[in-house]
């Protein structure tokens, strides 16, 4: 893998919350990033603002629901930069409701983001990293990949697959670098897509002790910028006091 300050790290859903600060603290770090998403315009915004502090960056719309759009992505990377170090595969949704709500449309929206998308991003970068002989997946889960609350269990079941998956990386993998970056209640768009007004009124007051951002976008820089022997398996960032 390349020197911390010149890796190439590709990120998806950074067109807001976690994935844009993401990218742009790795960008101030003197990381290479290139961001993915669906929201054409606010990539663009994105870019601009980073070339314009100094920073090296491209963007690419992004659907991580399909295989070949990810495939897309991966390869644009890499042939913009030469190649691909690290994978942040950050989308995801959760719009939580009871399970007698029957939101069926909802769960299966949940499944293809949150596990389709990660597994996705695997298949793209994974053959890559082996021919490179190493490279870094951060995989985005959540507290609820530990724990399952009330109209929780169908994203909680989305964010356990995405901690198994990481871990198998890991196992399977010895050089290859896997780390789960499970996160609390952070301010992010996520909350905004819970159809269900009770779950919605309830993560709302949750959502009073938020973390911004950038709190998580840390852990993800420190995890990246460990020495190349040093595995970051899983961090747990959560607000203090908080429940989740």
């Amino acid at each position: 893998m390349s020197d911390t300050p010149h890796k190439v790290v590709a990120l998806t859903g950074a067109s807001s919350g976690i994935g844009e600060a993401t990218a742009r603290l790795l960008a101030a770090a003197g990381m290479k990033v290139v961001v993915g998403a669906r929201r054409t315009e606010r990539l663009e915004a994105l870019v601009a603002e980073i070339r314009a502090a100094g920073g090296e960056a491209e963007f690419k719309v992004l659907d991580v629901t399909h295989r070949d759009d990810v495939e897309a992505f991966i390869a644009f990377a890499e042939s913009r930069f030469g190649r691909v170090d690290v994978l942040v595969n950050n989308a995801g949704v959760m719009p939580l409701s009871p399970l007698a709500a029957l939101k069926t449309d909802e769960w299966d929206r949940m499944i293809d983001v949150n596990v389709r998308g990660v597994l996705n991003g695997v298949a793209a970068a994974l053959p890559r990293f082996q021919a490179q002989g190493g490279g870094h997946f951060v995989n985005v889960a959540s507290v609820a990949a530990h724990q399952v609350y009330p109209t929780c269990a169908v994203y909680s079941a989305t964010k356990y697959a995405v901690w198994a998956i990481t871990d198998g990386i890991r196992q399977e993998h010895p050089d290859i670098r896997a780390t789960i970056i499970s996160p609390g209640v952070v301010e992010s768009e996520l909350a905004e897509t819970i159809t269900d007004p009770t779950t919605a009124a309830a993560i709302n007051a949750a959502r009073a002790v938020a973390l911004k951002a950038d709190v998580i976008a840390r852990a993800i820089r420190y995890a990246i910028e460990q020495p190349a022997e040093v595995g970051v398996n899983e961090i747990i960032v959560r607000p203090m006091g908080g429940a989740f």
